[in-house]
């Protein structure tokens, strides 16, 4: 009976339909504030596991977390920004590019690390890798060992990072070392150790929004009248590097390369 009167009163009708879509354009407020809440969950991912506040795994939950919130907001957003006007507009769109960016980053590193094996020890000599010295006091308490894991891991290494391979340069090892430690140290690096006589050098990543630390180990030894360069980059924490290290050393030989 209620429906039928609506029906008979055009004005009736379009107050109501007015009400419903001013009802659903405030829905913009709420869209824009679950993105928010999602943005800061995906900041504090990070922040908080850097600044030591929880561990990683715990970071990691927050980052599911701002997948979450931020396809809630999006939803939200999306079935408020045709009806709404004005300042809603403005909040619903800036919910949808808030949301996205909140979920689209984690499911960026969710699509990485698919599409790279679970490993996080990488080296440009599977055969014979550097191994470290004067950081293993450092990493004592790190839940990954500093002993390479051999063939299975090189096998998995060689068919996702065909091109971490060693540097050879035309200069003697002492000239080499100089520069090689150059370029660590233009990265940013933490040297730990370097020694000319040995030919190594040993030094510490920090990642910037997690904090994770990462060890790297180089190494200069003579490769007829020049020199060859070796590198290995090992993950302290967690199984998969999500293709850090590798990206590490390619970074760091394409720096060395610019040194020469």
């Amino acid at each position: 009976m209620i429906f039928v009167i609506v029906r008979g009163c055009p004005g009736l009708e379009r107050n109501g339909r007015k009400a419903v879509e001013i009802r659903v354009a405030g829905w913009a407020g709420y869209g824009f504030a679950v993105s928010l809440l999602a943005v800061i969950s995906l900041v504090m991912a990070g922040l908080g596991t850097r600044w030591g506040f929880w561990d990683f795994r715990t970071g990691f939950l927050f980052l599911r977390a701002a997948v979450v919130l931020g396809v809630i907001g999006i939803l939200l957003s999306l079935v408020s920004a045709f009806p709404a006007k004005g300042v809603f507009f403005t909040l619903a769109l800036l919910g949808i590019l808030i949301g996205l960016v909140s979920a689209g980053i984690p499911f960026k590193w969710y699509r990485m690390a698919k599409s790279v094996p679970v490993i996080h020890d990488i080296t440009t000599d599977w055969e014979d890798p550097p191994r470290f010295d004067a950081i293993l006091p450092i990493r004592q308490s790190a839940p990954n060992t500093a002993e390479y894991g051999g063939e299975e891991i090189a096998a998995q290494q060689r068919k996702a990072y065909p091109s971490v391979v060693p540097k050879i340069l035309d200069d003697p090892p002492s000239e080499a070392f100089r520069k090689a430690l150059n370029a660590a140290i233009g990265l940013g690096w933490q040297v730990v150790s370097a020694d000319m006589t040995s030919g190594r050098i040993e030094a510490t990543d920090t990642t910037l929004w997690f904090g994770f630390k990462d060890d790297i180990i180089i190494r200069i030894r003579p490769n007829g009248p020049g020199s060859k360069v070796d590198v290995r980059s090992v993950s302290r924490v967690g199984k998969s590097d999500v293709g850090a290290n590798a990206k590490r050393i390619e970074k760091y030989l394409a720096r060395l390369a610019r040194e020469s």
